[in-house]
């Protein structure tokens, strides 16, 4: 049976690397979904609600939940904007009854892509090949808001040619954090540099991550300090397309 799925891209993904929303469609659809990208979303707050601003991340929250009530589903490529959806939302319109049981019902049907390919659809990558060792960092909110850890390692561990090295710290926060790292940038910029000590000294080729920020950040780093080490979001490597350029190479 044919799902109908929602795709919210996120800002990042739209503005920085729309490669991303592209494999997320490419692995739904070989997984048998039918996928829309509904035209009303645009940020679902989440930088506006991090920093207090309570008002603005409403108005927002209410573009996003009615952009998404048609669809049976929502995948986002994203833990920190899922996350946002599925545990905030609901939250900030605790004394709001009719926008409570609104914000609920979005957040019910809504899922990280990976956990989505994976525990909803029970699906696995067939027919993809990466000759690469690779190391794998665990978003903060994926993990901590989402439980998203064992689904991307399932479905990166079905793509032929592809193995692993283990990452020390790969739970640990890479100093990205959203609005974080523009607060706090001599604090964020120790961390990453942590972070990217740790991820050369996996010997890997590839970091490969679920949340983009995070991935912008570490490779960024990882290129000023002269590292190979290429970074891509993992469904890009589920989806077959890990033959283009990595985050921050050009094009």
């Amino acid at each position: 049976m044919t799902k109908s799925v929602a795709l919210f891209v996120t800002c990042l993904v739209d503005m920085m690397r729309p490669r991303i929303g592209f494999a997320a469609i490419r692995a739904l659809e070989a997984a048998g979904c039918e996928v829309v990208v509904p035209e009303g979303q645009t940020c679902c707050g989440q930088p506006a609600l991090n920093s207090g601003d309570r008002d603005h991340a409403m108005a927002l929250a209410k573009q996003t939940i009615a952009a998404l009530e048609p669809y049976e589903a929502v995948v986002v490529p994203s833990g920190s904007c899922a996350g946002t959806i599925r545990c905030h939302y609901p939250e900030i319109f605790e004394h709001d009854p009719l926008w409570l049981a609104r914000a609920q019902a979005v957040a019910g049907k809504t899922f990280e892509v990976m956990a989505y390919l994976d525990e909803v659809l029970g699906w696995k990558p067939e027919g993809v090949r990466v000759d690469a060792r690779a190391t794998y960092h665990d978003s903060c909110s994926g993990l901590r808001e989402l439980g998203i850890k064992a689904q991307p390692r399932r479905l990166l561990k079905a793509i032929d040619g592809l193995s692993f090295a283990p990452l020390q710290g790969e739970e640990t926060c890479c100093g990205f954090g959203g609005t974080f790292c523009v607060k706090y940038p001599a604090i964020s910029n120790a961390i990453v540099g942590e972070k990217a000590d740790a991820i050369d000294a996996t010997g890997a080729d590839l970091l490969l991550a679920g949340d983009l920020g995070c991935l912008m950040n570490m490779a960024g780093k990882l290129n000023r300090k002269g590292s190979k080490v290429r970074a891509y979001h993992a469904i890009e490597l589920i989806a077959g397309m890990a033959d283009g350029p990595a985050i921050g190479e050009e094009a």
